[in-house]
């Protein structure tokens, strides 16, 4: 069931931690960043069709395939973006979001604010970091 949210509404610290207004609200924040990744995503396709590689000259080609290189490996990047947008749906819609995968503890609101695809608590992805650092450096 969803609610309406009121037009200023922010989660805060005062209130039960993910209940349906903090779900609503990541919900809708969550759906605009798919919507402004997708949209950019077709402007890309769009411009990628309309842009012709047969340039006369070498270094406007050479410039010009570098640009499509960049561009299709920034909307690699947000594809993935998605995909983990689309999991984090699945949380809140499964009762699972804003809950830390490791420890089961909340993910604190101003993280949550900030990376709403967080999974790990900012103690828990600190220990991960290390981790990932202490093994790196083996």
């Amino acid at each position: 069931m969803r609610v309406s949210l009121p037009p200023d509404y922010r989660p805060s610290d005062d209130e039960e931690f993910m209940n349906a207004y903090q779900l609503e609200y990541f919900r809708q924040k969550l759906l605009r960043w798919r919507a402004e990744l997708l949209d950019e995503a077709h402007e890309t396709l769009s411009n990628l069709t309309e842009q012709n590689l047969q340039q006369p000259d070498m270094a406007d080609r050479a410039s010009l395939e570098t640009e499509h290189t960049i561009e299709l490996r920034t909307r690699d990047r947000e594809r993935k973006l998605i995909s983990k947008i689309d999991s984090a749906l699945k949380r809140i819609e499964s009762g699972t979001y804003g809950y830390c995968e490791e420890t089961d503890e909340p993910i604190s609101l101003r993280r949550l604010e900030a990376r709403p695809i967080a999974t790990l608590s900012l103690e828990a992805q600190e220990r991960h970091e290390r981790m990932e650092r202490t093994h790196r450096d083996d």
